[in-house]
């Protein structure tokens, strides 16, 4: 007897050095991110910020839904954008809606499309990426 294919999705969203990976199936609308449920998820801002597409999607969209997002690497708030765009992405793949991907876009673009800032690297003759040690000739 072959089995019907169980339909997973993997997604990854990445933010600063702030790496996270979405595997989402059908379910009971959990989401765990690094195995903490987003209802007890601390701090309140980081959670409130992985929250947004969620809201903007509807709970028809994602309450049935489980999805185990694991993120690595960054800040908390790093982490936080990171796991928010896996989360959004996720979520268009999962309906392939373009209803709601002009929700999100109008909302806030960087929730599906990444933001390539990083930091400069240091030069040398200085502290920093553009700071140089002063020079003076008296």
């Amino acid at each position: 007897m072959i089995m019907p294919a169980k339909k997973v999705l993997v997604v990854s969203g990445k933010r600063k050095t702030a790496t996270s990976r979405a595997v989402v199936k059908l379910g009971i609308g959990r989401i765990r991110i690094n195995r903490t449920p987003i209802e007890i998820l601390e701090p309140a801002v980081a959670r409130e910020r992985i929250m947004e597409p969620l809201l903007q999607a509807g709970e028809d969209v994602w309450k049935q839904l489980d999805m185990d997002v694991k993120v690595l690497g960054g800040g908390y708030m790093g982490q936080a954008e990171a796991a928010r765009m896996a989360i959004a992405n996720a979520l268009l793949k999962w309906t392939k809606s373009t209803r709601l991907r002009t929700v999100f876009s109008e909302y806030d673009r960087t929730m599906i499309v990444g933001d390539a800032r990083r930091k400069e690297t240091k030069k040398v003759g200085g502290s920093g990426a553009r700071a140089k040690d002063q020079k003076s000739y008296r």
